[in-house]
Order: C-alpha cells, then structure tokens, then sequence
C-alpha cells in the first residue's frame, strides 16, 4: 500500500491568537498581513513516488515557535557555536542557505529524498535572515548528517543504532534521533550506553509522528506500550505541542515524555533550496530541544551531558511533562547535587589546642600582677618613710591640743 502523502495546508506565520498560559515565554502574536500556504513535510516516501523537491514558498513572518521559545533571548546569551549536533534521521541536503556551510554527512547522508532529516536539522540550527521568519533554535551549532533510515524514511533498530555510534564518532555532543521503533531494545540500549559513555546526550521523540497502517486491513496499528530509544534510560524524550498549546487529538498516546516542546504547525527548511515546508510531530518538538541542548552545551562547555539534560527538565515551566524553556536552562542556577553547581569545599576543623601553654601563661600573667602591685605599694611607702626620717610614727610627733 502506497504511504498517503500529507496535504498541502496553509499556515499563518504571525499566529493571531494568543497562546495558552501554560505556553512559556509565549505572548500575543499581531494578526498576520497574508496567509502563505507551505507544503507538508513527508515522513515516508514511497518506492515509486519522486523524492521531494524545494518548495518555492518561504515564511517571511516570525513563527510562532520563536515567540513560544524566547529565542531571541536565549541568543543573546549563547548560539550553539562550538557545538556539533548529529542528526540520525533520513539525511540533510547540503545545499540549504539557512545551513550554509554547517554540514557534514557521513556517507550518503549528505542528500535527502525525504526531507524529513533537514526539515529537523533546521528546527535544530537554521540561521536567522532579513525577511524570513523561521529560525532554528541553535544558529550557530553545526551538523552531523547520518542516516538512520533507508533512502525512502523506513527506520529499523539496526539503523537506528549504527546511526548513534556513528554520530558519537563523528564528534556530535548532542545526538538526535529522528525515528523511535517498537523493538530493538537491547541494540538500541547498547547504542545509547556508548553514547552515554562519550557524553553525548541522545534526544527523541517519545513516539513516532503518526502510527503506522496494518496492509492487509488497511486500519491503524495499535500504539506500543514503549518505543525505542525514548525508552532507554538516561535519554531525553520530548512530546509535542501546537500553537494553542494543545496535542493533535489523533497523536499517538503512549508513554511517558521528559520535556514538551513546541512540535506541531511548525515551520523549517526542506531538502534543498530556501524555501519552507510545514510539519507536526513528536519528532520535530524533539529537534527544538536538541537545538535548546546546542545552546546549553556552548554556553557551559564544562556540563556533562547528565547536566545538560538535569538543567533542561528542571528549569522547564512547570507542566506535565516540563515545557521547554531556553532562557531559563541558560540562566537557571540549580544546587542540588546533580545540577551544574559543584559541592562547597570540605571546612576541616582543627584539634583541640593543649591546656598547658594557657595555664603557663596565667601563671606567668599572675606573677606580673603581684610584682606591678608590690612596685606600687613602694611608690607610696618610701615617699613618707623619707619624709619621716624613717622614723616610726607615735605620739611625739602628733601636735599637742590639749589646753590649760
């Protein structure tokens, strides 16, 4: 059965309404000049369909993302510069304006028949313009492309798996997985261990985008109590959320996210060319936060990627799960003893000092006393006895006063 290939819809770049509260950072958007209608980014492409083209269309406003996100604020703190992100997903294309000069593939990972792998590597470190409003959340990080799918989008653990390793190799710091599987746990494990023993932090996506179709009914596979990697101890798994601050009642419902991010109605590149595709998913609020990892990595070079994952989840807005929040995982100071602050030095208290020297020195202080009291006493005795020829005192030498 051919895959059915998501339409065309249009998407209004300023959002007129306001976001729900439990949006951080988020704030009322003015009404957009025009609509721009983009095309749908494909998760899959099937064997006898095209690979997808370049769109044509560009967003020219701010996305709603970049409010939602603060972004502008959390660049002024730090870009991602010096920070590689690897991309595990259905390739980049190197010939993408907004990634100019930022991407290396590994093998053929450097084309991209789907355009799902770039439509994440944008939301991950697209370079803001003049007159375009889309942005990734990362400017300056640069881009690992490895693949992680066959040339058509389909994933399986194996490929999932070598794809990490190879990322981890290359020198990706922060390791995005674009796809989760239903199986592979134990490959899947052992990827994310070695990934964890180089300290790269691995984000995904909690589940997959959209459930799969069984072919021979045609009806939709039933969600998997787990997916793989989201599962793995120690990864950063992230569910998606859409401009009302709400999930799409047809996302797949499964399992427990780390973070949530904006990831539906959202707006990125496409496989080549300057033009903009529109996309919804777990997959891609779980590219906002790698992007948001870049950040924390430049900024504080010396956190482990423990730390860095620590440091999003716990300065997240208070949601279930957390909402991502860049500013505050950039400026956020924690103190328990996970977080980036180190331990206070240990106080050493010194043993008790001997009584003896302080008992010589009251004997010694005794003895003064009693020598500045007989010196004293000798400045007032030697006086009158001089006066008195040293004589005793007695009745003689009292004036007489009685009378006759």
């Amino acid at each position: 059965m051919r895959p059915a290939r998501s339409p065309r819809r249009p998407v209004r770049h300023a959002v007129a309404a306001t976001l729900l509260a439990a949006v951080p950072l988020a704030a009322q958007a003015p009404p957009a000049a025009a609509s721009v209608e983009l095309p749908a980014v494909p998760s899959l492409v099937a064997p006898d369909e095209p690979c997808t083209k370049g769109s044509t269309e560009r967003a020219r406003e701010e996305t709603w993302t970049r409010q939602a996100l603060g972004l502008k604020r959390a660049w002024s703190l730090a870009d991602g510069g010096g920070v590689t992100v690897g991309v595990v997903d259905s390739g980049v294309g190197t010939a993408i304006p907004a990634l100019g000069g930022r991407v290396t593939a590994v093998g053929d990972a450097g084309t991209d028949c789907v355009g799902h792998g770039s439509f994440a590597a944008g939301l991950i470190a697209a370079a803001p313009s003049d007159g375009v409003g889309m942005a990734g959340a990362a400017p300056g990080a640069r881009i690992l492309a490895v693949r992680g799918t066959d040339t058509r989008g389909t994933a399986t653990a194996d490929r999932l798996a070598d794809g990490i390793r190879a990322a981890v190799d290359g020198g990706a710091k922060v390791v995005y997985v674009g796809r989760v599987v239903p199986d592979g746990k134990e490959v899947l494990t052992s990827a994310v261990e070695y990934a964890q023993k180089h300290d790269a932090l691995v984000v995904v996506p909690f589940a997959p985008d959209a459930l799969a179709r069984d072919r021979s009914t045609g009806k939709t596979v039933e969600p998997a109590p787990w997916y793989w990697p989201a599962a793995v101890p120690g990864v950063l798994s992230v569910m998606d959320y859409g401009p009302d601050g709400t999930r799409p009642e047809n996302a797949p419902q499964t399992g427990r996210a780390d973070l949530a991010a904006p990831g539906d109605a959202v707006v990125s590149v496409g496989p080549s060319g300057a033009g903009h595709f529109i996309g919804s998913g777990s997959s891609f609020a779980a590219a906002n936060v790698a992007g948001a990892a870049a950040l924390v990595r430049s900024r504080n070079p010396g956190m482990t990627a423990a730390q860095v994952s620590r440091q999003l989840v716990a300065a997240a807005y208070p949601a279930v799960p957390p909402r991502l929040d860049p500013y505050a995982a950039l400026t956020a100071v924690l103190t328990d003893r996970q977080a980036a602050v180190p331990d206070a030095p240990r106080a050493d208290i010194p043993p008790e000092a001997s009584p003896v020297p302080r008992r010589r020195a009251l004997m010694i202080a005794g003895a003064g006393g009693m020598l500045v009291a007989l010196v004293a006493g000798a400045a007032v005795v030697i006086p009158r006895g001089r006066a008195r020829g040293w004589r005793p005192a007695d009745h003689g030498d009292r004036p007489d006063t009685t009378t006759t």
